[in-house]
């Protein structure tokens, strides 16, 4: 009988380069994770290059196009191999899209050809490669190419197939007038600052930075001049590149102990499930979700500060005067930990994809655009079954705690004491009902899910759905709605 391969050569397991293996095995890091962290690495460094030595001054926008475009595709090259054609094919198949599909359809078209594309390598990662385990997981690049080609192409439709009355204000901001050319495109999906690890920007910010005019042009949106400021200043992003660094050490430090130190699979270890009080597992629940945070912090910190390095990501200033590198941040870490709404909690966290969940779906929705907006979500995450029970939960939490908050708050507005009572219950709530939400993602399988519902019964999910059959959200819907429609009316006038 044939011997199975040992489990340590699983981890090494990779269609893209094994130059890193040594490193990898001498850390005992994924080859994966090594290819990914030296293919951002080495982009920060070039960041920073571009920015000095490819300035809008020193080179033509061609040529910063071509520069961004080929070396993004070959970081994705080197980490995935053969899978990188996966996205080269949907490149080349929303390009076909996007210059021959009519303005009134393009973002029709561009959404069902991108998300279609997205979902088949979802499943066949999943069902046919076995969750995944044995292949390189390349739905990360995949996933943020499709925010990108979705985003480009409602930007275009609002540009040049809709009203500008019809529009919201941001939608006329971002909206596109002249499609892409094959350069711009492919630069714009492909670049070396993105193409890993996002974030999705949006396309008109983008090539005011290649052009040169990116920063220029947030200052005068904020009226810079009418502020008694005589010139435009050219600030360097070097402090928040500093500052954002720091931060991904300490993420990376959290990782390699905390993270370790406190698995996700002993939420449904036999003692936690039938011997734990129910105290005990709600702690340690919360302790495993927060243990599971700091990949995320580092990933997301790190791209933002590649981006900085580049010269991309300006916002603005503060109120202090300060300027701020924070227009493709997808976090926010201390409003994330302090949060006591999980409204507040989600506006922090995955920024940049909750900003393309709004633009695509949930603006634009006709009708529930809360359901349809998680379940998009959920679609775009992927077909593993732990991201769904996440996601419908997601849904009841979200209309109950928007239900509860309506309610209540005002009765806790009257004393500082009482609004300090308030946001210390409703942060212990917020973050305890986050925790219990989002196990399942972690998890991704159904039979775990189950179990560590089953072990907590399932009281967040009854708890939500007695606050919205009792509380009188329909009132709030109807105050909703008539916002939106007086919105409209002003526009109109």
């Amino acid at each position: 009988m044939a011997t199975e391969p040992p489990p340590s050569s699983l981890a090494y397991r990779t269609t893209g380069s094994t130059l890193l293996h040594p490193v990898s095995d001498l850390l005992g890091i994924p080859l994966d994770q090594v290819n990914f962290v030296a293919c951002q690495l080495f982009a920060l460094l070039a960041a920073f290059w571009f920015r000095i030595y490819l300035s809008p001054e020193k080179a033509s926008s061609v040529v910063r196009h071509a520069f961004a475009a080929i070396f993004g595709i070959y970081f994705v090259i080197f980490c995935f191999g053969w899978y990188s054609i996966h996205l080269f094919v949907l490149v080349l198949m929303c390009y076909g899209v996007l210059i021959t599909a009519s303005t009134g359809n393009i973002h029709r078209y561009s959404f069902v050809v991108a998300m279609g594309y997205l979902t088949v390598c979802h499943i066949s990662r999943i069902y046919i490669f076995n969750y995944g385990i044995l292949t390189t997981d390349f739905s990360g690049p995949l996933m943020i190419m499709t925010q990108k080609i979705t985003t480009l192409a409602f930007q275009i439709h609002d540009g040049l197939g809709r009203k500008t009355e019809d529009l919201t204000p941001e939608q006329l901001r971002l909206a596109v007038k002249i499609r892409p050319s094959f350069l711009e495109y492919i630069s714009y999906l492909l670049n070396f600052l993105s193409v890993i690890a996002g974030p999705c920007s949006s396309y008109k910010d983008y090539v005011a930075f290649i052009e040169g005019r990116h920063i220029h042009m947030k200052l005068l949106e904020m009226n810079w001049k009418q502020k008694g400021y005589s010139s435009l200043p050219n600030p360097s992003p070097t402090g928040a590149v500093i500052c954002k660094l720091c931060i991904t050490l300490v993420s990376l430090l959290f990782f390699l102990t905390l993270t370790k130190a406190y698995p996700v699979t002993f939420l449904v270890d036999d003692w936690f499930v039938n011997q734990a009080s129910f105290l005990s597992r709600l702690c340690y629940l919360y302790i495993v979700m927060q243990a599971s945070k700091p990949k995320y912090y580092f990933a997301w910190t790190l791209t933002d500060a590649i981006n900085n390095a580049a010269g991309y990501g300006f916002s603005g200033v503060d109120k202090n005067g300060n300027f701020c590198w924070n227009l493709l941040s997808n976090l926010n870490i201390w409003k994330i930990e302090t949060a006591t709404s999980f409204k507040m909690y989600l506006e922090n966290w995955n920024i940049q994809t909750a900003a393309w969940l709004k633009s695509v779906c949930y603006e634009r929705a006709p009708w529930y655009p809360t359901a349809l907006t998680f379940i998009l979500s959920a679609l775009w995450h992927g077909v593993y079954p732990g991201y769904y029970f996440t996601f419908i939960t997601g849904i009841l939490v979200t209309l109950a705690a928007r239900a509860m908050r309506t309610t209540c708050r005002h009765y806790f507005l009257s004393s500082q004491a009482l609004k300090a009572a308030y946001d210390v219950v409703t942060w212990a709530v917020t973050q305890l009902a986050v925790s219990y939400t989002v196990a399942p993602f972690v998890m991704l399988a159904v039979e775990p899910a189950l179990t560590l519902y089953k072990s907590l019964y399932f009281h967040l999910h009854i708890i939500s759905l007695l606050i919205i059959l009792i509380l009188p959200i329909k009132s709030q819907a109807k105050r909703q709605s008539q916002t939106l429609n007086s919105f409209h009316n002003k526009k109109k006038t």
